[in-house]
């Protein structure tokens, strides 16, 4: 388990802040954020309605790339395995 500290709340909270998750998801932000802040290149979930989304995903990057924080790709096993 990765620890977590202030910057990947605050990170999180940018997330909800700026509508690309729903407040009640603050966790699954802060599952994104802690991907991001240890340079994931991936984040695997099954959660399909929060992380791997894709219409969610694009504002999600917009908030990142302006943080200037890099993506990690938000997808399922399956997607990843190409299957």
């Amino acid at each position: 388990m990765l620890p977590l500290n202030d910057q990947a709340f605050e990170l999180a909270d940018t997330i909800v802040n700026r509508h690309a998750l729903p407040k009640e998801s603050h966790a699954d932000a802060l599952h994104i954020s802690v991907a991001i802040l240890y340079e994931m290149d991936y984040l695997l979930s099954w959660n399909c309605r929060h992380i791997a989304n894709a219409e969610r995903q694009k504002k999600i990057a917009q908030i990142i790339y302006q943080t200037g924080y890099n993506m990690p790709m938000l997808c399922t096993p399956e997607v990843l395995m190409g299957e």
